[in-house]
């Protein structure tokens, strides 16, 4: 390439691995792609029936497995499969993560180095060998990070929690300045879901945050899947960013 030739965009990513992608947001993420003709591999510390049941409807196109996160030689062993079965990987989500449910206060030791592990050291270490494999083999790639609107505003009993949100939302912007736009590295943050990840705020909590939310409702996984999708898929100059899907209850 010359000095003064165009760079060239991202390609859309044809074999993307999502972590955590069970249940919940990772799981409607797999059937999202899937559904678009992507091949996917996901993994997460117990597969589910649900993703069982993806696995048999796309045998061609789903390469799934138990995986802790946090056991990176297991995650380096998956992403070895999925590759000679699916081809090479060039789209990540790293959608893994445990939630909290306790003061800082009394939050144990040990409870917060799991935490710290399993949402920031353990993505980090899976971006880390997906990039290196891509970089090796010439690919270029795209990144999304899930993330949270814990990392920009304050919860109590989430406060660990939204320490690696935090974490991953300043990953992304170093690393999509580091790779030079060989890669596109973005971060969609969620405002809470109605599910177990929301749970430890209580009712009266939650129904704050719905009561100052001007969609009035908290955020789903079908209002996230679309978002995701666009980075991983469609062809746009968005790097670096933290896209955040929360119904205007940060604003």
């Amino acid at each position: 390439m010359s000095e003064h030739a165009e760079p060239q965009p991202v390609p859309p990513s044809s074999v993307v691995l999502v972590s955590g992608g069970s249940r919940g947001l990772g799981l409607a993420i797999v059937a999202d792609l899937l559904d678009r003709g992507v091949r996917v591999a996901a993994f997460a510390r117990t597969v589910t029936p649900e993703l069982d049941k993806l696995a048999a409807e796309h045998p061609d196109r789903l390469h799934a497995g138990p995986v802790d996160v946090t056991d990176l030689a297991a995650a380096q062993a998956f992403v070895r499969d999925a590759e000679v079965r699916l081809g090479p990987i060039d789209g990540l989500v790293n959608n893994a993560a445990i939630g909290q449910d306790s003061l800082h206060v009394h939050t144990a030791t040990g409870d917060i180095a799991r935490i710290i592990e399993t949402n920031l050291t353990a993505p980090l270490q899976l971006t880390r060998l997906l990039v290196r494999r891509m970089l090796g083999q010439g690919r270029r790639g795209r990144i999304v990070n899930i993330t949270s609107i814990c990392a920009q505003r304050g919860f109590p009993g989430l406060v660990a929690y939204s320490a690696t949100k935090g974490g991953m939302d300043a990953a992304t912007r170093s690393l999509a300045r580091e790779l030079g736009g060989r890669m596109l590295v973005n971060a969609v943050a969620p405002g809470f879901f109605a599910s177990e990840m929301s749970a430890v705020l209580g009712r009266t909590q939650l129904d704050q945050i719905v009561r100052r939310t001007p969609s009035g409702h908290l955020t789903e996984p079908a209002e996230v899947v679309p978002v995701v999708r666009m980075l991983l898929r469609e062809q746009t100059n968005i790097n670096g960013q933290v896209i955040v899907v929360d119904g205007a209850a940060s604003v």
